[in-house]
């Protein structure tokens, strides 16, 4: 009698120990699933801000947008067929009872769907299918040559080959998975193979961006800019301006410039631009030539200068320009300057929607639309009028550039560094001084759940994250959100930083 009630002791100790572990992994599915929401939507910003570059610029990044596309379509396919399972399982469960994971323990479903005695129902083998499909349609999409790793990791994650189990025995996969689990910790490995899709699909998004910026660093990818201080001149003035890099530092001064012909003498290259002084010549459209020349890995690269300017006589025609920039921003006050040749500003007046007058000059705040006309009245010495238009293009702000530690270009950080790093927005080369303020972020680390950070600075929860990760990862700091009073601001571009320890 007393062994008998030691039986029904042990028995009753195992069946509370079940129930636990059944507890344990629907609290696990639930955390893989929020997991796979964030991820979802650091991705979905990802291929966007891909995009959005490919549609600025299609030749630097028209492939890796094509490559992205395919890998997001074959991961949401995939993503979505076991969705599909997991409702069928779901539809086993009384409402009621969706989270009460102990009463969750039957292997009836699976078993029945994907077994039928020792060989796979046909579910069972497209659920086989698909995994094997989705590994090739992933490799296929990043071609044959390159992110070995990232392949790699598809055929070990999606290995679809038999599995040792604890005898030493090799047993066919989808038994070895999926054959006699109960239901909870069967919905647990599909909910998990779901999270494997998004971080291979975060792994290859990171790895596109990051690639394509540091082939953009090299010099081939600079383009020479002709900037003038004003777009046209008299036939008796001298034009004044310069031409410059697309990045204006010490780093970009070339080794050579030519300029309309003549060699400019080094002395006189600053900051990577060179001034431009020389007659405006006779009235008409005239061209501005030449080249820089730099060396790279020993070599001669050449960047073509190209540009022109318009010498008109004097002064039956208004000149009006921005004095930031040829084209007026929406959301912003742009300032202009807006006159006729040899009438006073007293007697210029000009209309147009927006347009105000601020000081000695004009203050065009554009609304909607695309182009504003401007219309200019002076009033000449003898009493007459005589009037000009200009037609201004309106475009939106540029995009802020996202910045870690004021870096946002092939970022390397040690652990320590990045851990205490500040996260910023800028608006690069754009010359209104408006300062975004950084109110929060995503931070991702390879394998781990994207944590939603407010402020600046890595959270917590980011910082544990932080410590996981292996030297060589990339972490993304994505969906970065910032403001400017009274000013509508454009998504911030994210900033994907390399680990150096």
């Amino acid at each position: 009698m007393i062994n008998l009630m030691y039986l029904v002791f042990i028995a009753m100790l195992a069946l509370n120990m079940s129930k636990e572990v059944l507890q344990a992994f629907g609290l696990i599915e639930e955390n893989l699933t929020d997991s796979n929401a964030n991820l979802t939507a650091v991705n979905t910003a990802s291929l966007a801000d891909l995009q959005s570059k490919a549609s600025e610029n299609a030749a630097q990044y028209a492939a890796q947008a094509k490559t992205a596309k395919s890998v997001s379509a074959a991961s949401d396919d995939y993503y979505n067929y076991i969705e599909a399972i997991k409702v069928e399982m779901d539809a086993t469960i009384d409402p009621e009872s969706l989270t009460d994971y102990q009463v969750q323990d039957k292997t009836d479903f699976l078993d029945t769907k994907f077994f039928v005695g020792d060989k796979l129902t046909p579910e069972g083998k497209e659920f086989v299918d698909r995994m094997d499909a989705y590994k090739v349609a992933v490799k296929q999409a990043l071609g044959d040559t390159g992110y070995d790793a990232l392949k790699s990791e598809v055929d070990s994650k999606f290995n679809t080959g038999p599995r040792e189990n604890r005898d030493g025995i090799k047993v066919p996969f989808m038994d070895y998975s999926y054959k006699g689990f109960p239901l909870i910790a069967s919905k647990t490995k599909m909910t998990l193979l779901q999270n494997q899709i998004k971080n291979i699909e975060s792994d290859v998004l990171s790895q596109l961006l990051q690639g394509k910026l540091v082939q953009i660093a090299s010099m081939n990818n600079y383009e020479a800019i002709v900037v003038l201080d004003k777009s046209a001149y008299f036939s008796d003035e001298t034009v004044t301006g310069k031409v410059v890099l697309g990045r204006y530092d010490d780093s970009t001064k070339p080794n050579q410039v030519i300029l309309n012909g003549s060699t400019v003498s080094a002395d006189r290259i600053q900051g990577g631009q060179v001034p431009i002084n020389f007659a405006a010549g006779a009235v008409g459209e005239r061209n501005i030539t030449g080249k820089f020349v730099f060396l790279e890995d020993g070599k001669s690269i050449e960047r073509e200068i190209k540009g022109t300017y318009l010498v008109i006589p004097k002064p039956n025609e208004a000149t009006i320009s921005a004095d930031k920039m040829n084209v007026v921003y929406r959301g912003v006050d742009n300032p202009m300057t807006i006159a006729f040749a040899g009438i006073s500003d007293n007697d210029v007046n000009a209309t147009a929607p927006g347009l105000s007058r601020a000081g000695k000059g004009y203050v065009m705040r554009p609304g909607t639309g695309t182009e504003v006309k401007i219309n200019v009245t002076g009033k000449l010495s003898d009493g007459k009028t005589v009037t000009s238009s200009k037609i201004y293009r309106i475009k939106n702000l540029p995009r802020p550039t996202g910045k870690v530690s004021g870096e946002y270009d092939d970022v390397k950080k040690g652990r320590q560094s990045l851990a205490l790093a500040t996260v910023s927005a800028e608006f690069l080369d754009f010359d209104f001084n408006l300062t975004p303020t950084v109110t929060g972020f995503l931070f991702k680390v390879p394998g781990k759940p994207a944590v939603n950070v407010s402020g600046n600075k890595l959270n917590a929860a980011a910082q544990g994250n932080l410590r996981t990760a292996r030297k060589g990862d990339l972490v993304e700091f994505a969906k970065i959100s910032a403001s400017v009073p009274g000013v509508t601001l454009p998504s911030v571009s994210g900033v994907t930083v390399e680990l150096t320890d």
